[in-house]
């Protein structure tokens, strides 16, 4: 058989028009409504979910559109959850765990008291079998939920007065959320449960003794240096405080797989955007704070030991209570477990200087 010789100019061309043949699957065309829990302008609890849709614009040029509300202009600001769930909306932004009454391993996925930081957190998620258990709790409920952004712990709260012993909080009037608060009754608080936008007013008039609810740059936001002057860390009670893009499961299963792979991937960068922005602004915050009259202060050893002697006794009774939550915290507390003494040894102790 005689052979034939294609001269490569030749060659390069019906390459070129064989490529240019297969045309692009086009990118599909999405437009939901993102209600959020919290305003877009506080600093890495409420900017992150913004920044994310922006980058989801740009990277489908245009074609996947996350329009972002205000709290309370689509839903209520706790309602994120039965909005999402229900099919009201076809997705919405949250801290997980404000349904806790209805998914009691949502407390968990927010945040857990002496638990994990926000980069073991996220190493549980990714590496630790917990996406899988996430997506596990939501299904019933017909949700596909997305970690969506992760801050530095939390500050433990405002108070109108200094704290020294476990008896000072009796009878405190104490605004917490999740786990966190049901430790704070658990040593003998008053807690209620309010959203951001209303625990200015409700400490100004006495309505609260104290308040928790996120990291300095975003409670200096909300004002609370105004009306209470003792600042008291570490945020034992959200080591991590965790975000989630709530999806309905039957908006979700509509999207192709590269969309939806846009949506994760964009969320993930959303997660260390976050956590960058939050560990970047806190210490000249702190100053600020000094500057104004503020006290900072640290719980004593014996307030940290009663909240965490009050931690597990709610942990474990949250835990037989809800097989699901058992299931999650189990998972949580091997992944810290088996890690713990790489964290003791690999890192330099935070009082090294």
């Amino acid at each position: 058989m005689k052979s034939v010789v294609i001269p490569l100019k030749r060659f390069a061309l019906a390459a070129t028009v064989v490529v240019a043949a297969a045309p692009a699957a086009a990118q599909e065309t999405v437009r939901w409504g993102i209600p959020m829990a919290f305003g877009s302008n506080l600093t890495a609890l409420g900017d992150t979910m913004p920044w994310v849709s922006e980058q989801l614009k740009k990277i489908s040029g245009g074609t996947v559109n996350l329009q972002i509300f205000e709290p309370g202009k689509l839903v209520p600001a706790l309602g994120i959850f039965e909005a999402v769930s229900t099919g009201k909306v076809e997705a919405g932004y949250s801290w997980m765990g404000y349904e806790s009454g209805k998914v009691a391993a949502s407390q968990l996925f927010g945040a857990v008291p002496f638990g994990m930081e926000s980069p073991q957190f996220a190493a549980w998620i990714f590496f630790g079998g917990g996406d899988a258990l996430l997506k596990e709790t939501f299904k019933p409920h017909n949700i596909y939920p997305i970690f969506c952004g992760s801050i530095s712990p939390e500050a433990a709260g405002w108070f109108r007065k200094e704290i020294k012993t476990p008896d000072d909080l009796k009878g405190l009037k104490f605004r917490a959320a999740g786990l966190g608060g049901k430790i704070y009754q658990k040593v003998g608080a008053t807690v209620t449960m309010l959203p951001g936008g209303e625990l200015f007013q409700a400490l100004e008039k006495g309505v609260l003794d104290g308040t928790e609810f996120s990291l300095p740059t975003v409670d200096d936001q909300l004002g609370f240096d105004k009306v209470a002057k003792n600042y008291y860390l570490p945020g034992w009670h959200q080591p991590s405080t965790n975000q989630f893009l709530y999806v309905s499961m039957a908006a979700w299963t509509k999207l192709r797989p590269q969309t939806q792979a846009q949506i994760e991937t964009t969320c993930t960068a959303g997660v260390t955007m976050a956590l960058a922005k939050a560990e970047a602004l806190q210490g000249e915050m702190l100053a600020k704070f000094k500057k104004e009259g503020v006290t900072l202060r640290q719980f004593s050893k014996p307030l940290l030991d009663a909240f965490s002697k009050a931690a597990k006794e709610v942990l474990a009774e949250e835990s037989a209570k809800d097989p699901m939550f058992k299931k999650v915290a189990d998972s949580m507390a091997a992944f810290q477990e088996k890690n713990r003494e790489w964290h003791n040894l690999g890192y330099l102790p935070r009082d090294h200087k």
